[in-house]
């Protein structure tokens, strides 16, 4: 019956990737198309008003400095919310200010598309702030990443300009975000998700004694978690809390919500090379992953524990520690898989109490960054393995590689190559000093694999603006806030600006007519290639960690 579940949601997710890829596409593609009779009035006032009077394209350099220059801006403006919250309207509960080092992980995670939270949010922030602060950066972070990935599909398809970023950014808004989260949450609250702005509430349980249950504007901030991949709870307990998703339905819902427009891209992306097989082949490559670290996730929490197994207990439903009898195995696996694929963040149960076999997945996954991925950020990366295994198939037979019609030369490489070098420098150089130095040794609530693989997923969850949270590390200290910080930094807009700057050599370049001798991409034989090159640099790079965390912990067991 869970296999079933699992392929039911997996069946209406490949129903949706085609109309939801050709809209977004309609969307970027500043083609006329029927939706400006909707949405071309408020664009034009939203235009007006920020003195945005020609929409002409950008350079990778101006494209780039936009982008950055907008996500400052909304970073300074969230940190003196949070530190200044104490003193600000819609404060019923009376919270305080953050102190510093948390408001700048606070602000950072959120801007940077993580949500990584070291605090709980119905006990750390005001209603405004949850609203003016995190709710407010999940729209901008998402759309931030979103327009970059378009970006990046106009420069390597061969447009004539990379776009205008505020242009971008704004219909990312109008067009894509604003109506289906207003969808989402409108579908959530009818589903019993708190939508209220009412304080927390006292209430007498059976006992007579007196218990605090908080409440909020909890449906408004559900929808845009999941549908901007952002993932920051509510609550402290994330998705796994009845008020965040009450039932099987919601967690559907919530699951569809957080991978429907990252599937979609790779379609998007093939109707603007004019190549659908080319959308559908990145695509597979990216199911095909997904689905292989699914499998073993759901077979190692089906399995159960073995060393609970060999005191002969009765664990014939698997391993349910940690998990909600409500979800059951099959929906907390698919929620772990798809929460990691495509750096959500969002967890509807605890990835610190899975087998260790079962925890490989949504490590792997966030160390790949690639299998579907956030807002934009898994196509991204996908691409770039792609031109990498271009260039690796050129060495071999002797021709300059090319892709989509244009060269593949020294200056893309470099580029790239600082893309693929940086993810594992922020994950594994962290978490070899974090051990290292008596900094973080305090935090470290379990000895041994288990403690390596608390600290690795920590940083792995920061440098693939994941957000998910091992737990049982204690974190909301200067050195992780940190440290989590800068990773999170990093990880985000050096590979973003690297593959910005590849999209603009790309654009300059003259295509090169194709010919007998071209290599094709848009065929299975490349899917096959281009799967291989991912799980080989990931293999090479990831594996010996791996071993000594989840795979050491897992031999223990028996």
């Amino acid at each position: 019956m869970g296999i079933v579940q699992i392929i039911a949601v997996i069946a209406i997710l490949l129903l949706l990737v085609k109309p939801l890829g050709t809209y977004l596409y309609y969307t970027f593609s500043n083609e006329p198309n029927r939706s400006d009779r909707i949405f071309g009035g408020i664009e034009r006032g939203i235009y007006k008003l920020g003195g945005l009077k020609k929409l002409e394209g950008m350079s990778w350099k101006k494209y780039t400095i936009s982008f950055l220059s907008t996500n400052i801006v909304l970073v300074a403006f969230g940190y003196l919310i949070l530190r200044l919250q104490g003193g600000l309207p819609l404060n019923p509960n009376s919270m305080g200010g953050m102190d510093q080092s948390l408001s700048f992980n606070t602000v950072i995670s959120f801007i940077t598309n993580t949500n990584l939270q070291h605090y709980s949010g119905e006990t750390g922030l005001s209603y405004f702030s949850q609203m003016a602060v995190i709710t407010m950066l999940m729209f901008t972070s998402a759309a931030s990443g979103l327009s970059v990935a378009v970006a990046f599909v106009r420069g390597i398809t061969g447009r004539k300009t990379l776009g205008n970023f505020f242009q971008d950014f704004v219909k990312s808004h109008t067009r894509i975000f604003l109506p289906l989260a207003l969808l989402v949450a409108l579908t959530l609250v009818a589903l019993k998700v708190p939508q209220t702005l009412q304080p927390t509430l006292e209430v007498s349980t059976l006992e007579g004694q007196s218990q605090q249950i908080a409440v909020g504007p909890v449906a408004s901030l559900e929808s845009i978690k999941h549908l901007g991949t952002n993932g920051g709870g509510f609550f402290g307990a994330n998705s796994s809390h009845p008020f965040e998703n009450p039932s099987p339905l919601t967690n559907v819902i919530e699951i569809l919500s957080m991978w429907m427009l990252p599937a979609s891209l790779p379609y998007m992306y093939g109707l603007f090379a004019k190549n659908k097989r080319q959308g559908w082949g990145i695509f597979s490559a990216m199911m095909i992953l997904f689905v292989l670290l699914l499998s073993l996730n759901f077979y190692a929490e089906s399995k159960g524990n073995p060393a609970i197994h060999a005191m002969g207990i009765d664990a014939s439903q698997g391993s349910m520690e940690g998990k909600e009898v409500r979800f059951g195995i099959a929906q907390s696996s698919l929620f772990t898989a798809v929460t990691t694929a495509a750096t959500t963040g969002s967890v509807n149960n605890m990835h610190d109490t899975q087998t260790p076999l079962g925890q490989i997945t949504p490590l792997a996954l966030m160390m790949l960054n690639n299998v579907f991925g956030g807002k934009g950020v898994g196509l991204i990366n996908m691409l770039m393995y792609a031109i990498l295994a271009v260039f690796l198939c050129g060495l071999m037979v002797g021709r300059t590689p090319e892709f989509l019609g244009r060269k593949i030369e020294a200056r893309e490489m470099k580029l790239i190559a600082i893309a693929i070098l940086i993810h594992p420098l922020i994950i594994l150089a962290p978490t070899a000093v974090s051990f290292l130095t008596d900094l973080g040794q305090g935090s470290i609530s379990n000895p041994g694999y288990h403690g390596l693989t608390q600290v690795l997923y920590e940083y792995a969850s920061s440098a693939a603006n994941n957000g998910s949270g091992f737990e049982g590390l204690a974190d909301n200290n200067t050195f992780w806030n940190m440290t989590t910080g800068l990773v999170m930094l990093l990880g985000r807009y050096i590979s973003m600006i690297a593959m910005l700057a590849v999209a603009g050599s790309l654009l300059r370049k003259q295509p090169v007519p194709e010919t007998a001798g071209t290599f094709r991409t848009d065929n299975g034989l490349f899917t096959g290639i281009l799967i291989g090159t991912v799980l080989i640099i990931g293999a090479l790079t990831f594996l010996p960690v791996i071993v000594l965390g989840p795979i050491a912990e897992h031999l223990t067991l028996r």
